[in-house]
């Protein structure tokens, strides 16, 4: 978890969705951490929300006071993050920001919490948090979404996941901090070059590409559904149990979600990625973190690159989103 060190500080108006769509998946992909945090599988009962909330308190207040040995207990090994950039951040990462971060909290409050399950052994609390404060120079916003993905760990829960996003007053909308990015140069006439030579070690042209984590090709299945205006594929991609919180800081459930997709006129021509993650947690549940880049508009505005983290759970054959969260890039 990042706290403040993760908070968005400038108005946002991005009016975009993106999505993540289910497909089947066999294989682990040869590049995730799949350290096993939920191994130990006992027959404690699922976390209630009052429990849960009980831990972010805890948190809040180790964060708070820099109480640096809370926290190594507190997070799995393979914890999850982003920072306000979208680089990920790893449990050493988590903590070595909490003793350097220049927070000064006077006040707070929760507000409207909500437990989603996430299968049997992973949950999603999202909550309103009221800060009054700095971190260094920067007053905190007045109001912020904030999201935990909890998975068990022998009989207790931890923390895998942690990130918030500033609620925005629709009537307030500003384009400050959401220009795109410039196009791309247009290239110059070169030279073509001699052909060269082919190496005696020189891969052939035959070799096959290596395969794609299966988790994100998931995630990137899910933003060609979106670009093609697929709502049924959309509705499809998310879990029974589901949550998103979106780029303008709403916590949409998912027919908010594919409601909000299927309204948007975008004419969105290609999408791309950077940054692309995964980290699985057991056998039945990941996470995929990326930067998703449209070219394009939505409701005749340039749609700015997103940060985006995807909770997928496994359902049946196939994975779904359980947990969508995405912010514009800083």
């Amino acid at each position: 978890m990042k706290r403040a060190l993760l908070l968005t500080l400038t108005f946002i108006a991005a009016l975009f969705f993106i999505s993540c769509a289910g497909e089947a998946v066999n294989n682990k992909p040869a590049n995730a951490n799949t350290a096993n945090t939920n191994a130990a599988k006992t027959t404690a009962p699922a976390p209630t929300k009052e429990a849960l909330m009980a831990l972010e308190t805890k948190a809040f207040e180790a964060w708070k006071n820099k109480d640096t040995k809370f926290w190594e207990g507190f997070l799995v090994d393979n914890y999850v993050g982003l920072d306000e950039h979208g680089k990920r951040v790893d449990k050493a990462g988590v903590i070595k920001m909490i003793t350097e971060d220049k927070c000064e909290i006077t006040k707070s409050a929760f507000s409207d919490e909500q437990m989603t399950p996430a299968g049997a052994d992973a949950a999603i609390v999202t909550y309103k948090i009221a800060y009054e404060g700095k971190c260094g120079t920067q007053t905190l916003p007045p109001a912020m979404w904030s999201t935990s993905v909890y998975v068990r760990s022998g009989d207790t829960w931890k923390g895998a996941y942690h990130n918030e996003a500033m609620i925005i007053d629709p009537s307030a909308k500003s384009d400050a901090g959401t220009k795109p990015p410039p196009p791309p140069a247009e290239k110059k006439d070169e030279k073509k070059a001699a052909p060269e030579t082919k190496s005696a070690n020189a891969p052939d042209d035959k070799t096959p590409a290596p395969a794609e984590d299966p988790y994100i090709a998931v995630v990137k299945k899910g933003w060609e559904a979106w670009k093609n205006r697929d709502a049924k594929a959309l509705g499809d991609s998310l879990a029974k149990d589901f949550v998103m919180i979106n780029p303008l800081g709403s916590r949409l459930d998912s027919a908010g979600a594919v409601k909000g997709w299927s309204e948007q006129k975008c004419e969105i021509k290609n999408v791309s990625f950077d940054d692309a993650k995964s980290t699985a947690f057991g056998k039945d549940m990941a996470i995929v973190t990326l930067k998703g880049n449209a070219e394009g508009t939505c409701d005749g505005k340039p749609v700015p690159s997103l940060i985006g983290t995807y909770l997928l759970v496994k359902d049946g054959d196939n994975w779904k989103a359980a947990m969508i969260f995405e912010s514009p890039v800083m």
